[in-house]
């Protein structure tokens, strides 16, 4: 592979890591809120903290923000590398994972304080299978509608990704993405996990 090309992609990985690093929920509510979002609720940054503790048009802007940090990154390297370019799955698979881990680990707050990232590789699959990241929308949605709780339909969502990817892609690298964040986010939900064996996981909305 030409230098020229390593730098380029070096360049667009490093920006997926840097856009996927910016904490909407806690800019949004800083300019738009008297929240202090790392401090209300559970603390989480994430659309759904925001939804519960700074009311819901903050927390469909943060929503929007964390898809769009997932789905920007993946759609320029794409474009910049184009469709030919061998390696493209696995490439565009790290850009993904790129823009995921900056939400958990973002540096502009010391690599501390992020997300579970769910919206954000929601995004990034968006741009990679399209169809996939549909099927499992339906699922998140289909949960939160029986049990009204973001932390069980996120699980059972990314929980089913991988073998849905490999069912329409037959994409190793993308199947293989799929597994490491699906590993990341049942790790963010260790604490959700054990409040909903407990049956002590706030709802959404109700009791």
């Amino acid at each position: 592979m030409e230098p020229s090309k390593i730098i380029q992609m070096s360049l667009l990985w490093t920006f997926a890591y840097l856009t996927g690093a910016i904490p909407w929920g806690l800019v949004l509510t800083r300019k738009l809120s008297t929240v202090d979002i790392q401090q209300a609720g559970s603390g989480n940054i994430g659309a759904t903290n925001v939804l519960r503790t700074a009311g819901i048009p903050l927390g469909l802007l943060t929503l929007a923000g964390d898809v769009l940090k997932g789905a920007l990154p993946v759609l320029i390297a794409d474009r910049v590398i184009g469709s030919n370019f061998p390696g493209r799955e696995i490439f565009l698979g790290l850009v993904i994972l790129g823009a995921f881990l900056g939400h958990l680990y973002p540096v502009y707050l010391k690599f501390r304080g992020g997300g579970k990232g769910v919206a954000t590789a929601g995004g990034g699959f968006l741009m990679v299978s399209p169809a996939s990241l549909m099927i499992i929308l339906s699922v998140f949605i289909l949960v939160v509608l029986w049990r009204k709780r973001v932390s069980l339909a996120s699980l059972a969502a990314f929980g089913l990704l991988p073998a849905v990817l490999w069912f329409l892609t037959a994409s190793p690298a993308l199947t293989g993405a799929a597994l490491v964040i699906t590993g990341f986010i049942y790790l963010r939900h260790i604490e959700n996990i054990r409040r909903l064996r407990a049956g002590t996981e706030p709802a959404l909305w109700g009791k």
